[in-house]
């Protein structure tokens, strides 16, 4: 993990988040700036920067997280459906350099 990451603060438990679901190696958290009601990124527990750097033996664990946090935020919210969002490298717009998927509830 790095330090100065805020993330991996996160999941230390350095700074507080709101944890709505955690799986061996992934944990979803409610963004902080919410572009709508529900706004959740999921996070590796690990410090991987893009998608590019999480493993593939991670992949069914990953998928099988973000269906069932997006299941949750359509039961929770009555949501009709959901976007999912992953931007990669700073020149595809991502801030943070720690990976992470943003699920966007709709109606």
């Amino acid at each position: 993990m790095k330090e100065e990451c805020i993330f991996c603060r996160i999941v230390k438990g350095e700074i507080k988040a709101e944890k709505i679901g955690e799986s061996e190696n992934f944990m979803a958290i409610k963004d902080v700036n919410p572009k709508v009601e529900g706004h959740t990124l999921i996070i590796p527990k690990q410090h991987w920067i893009t998608i590019m750097d999480i493993p593939e033996s991670y992949g069914k664990e990953l998928l099988g997280f973000i269906k069932r946090m997006c299941s949750k935020l359509m039961r929770e919210l009555n949501a009709e459906g959901f976007n999912l969002e992953m931007n990669n490298f700073e020149s595809a717009g991502q801030v943070v350099m720690h990976a992470h998927i943003h699920i966007l509830p709709r109606n």
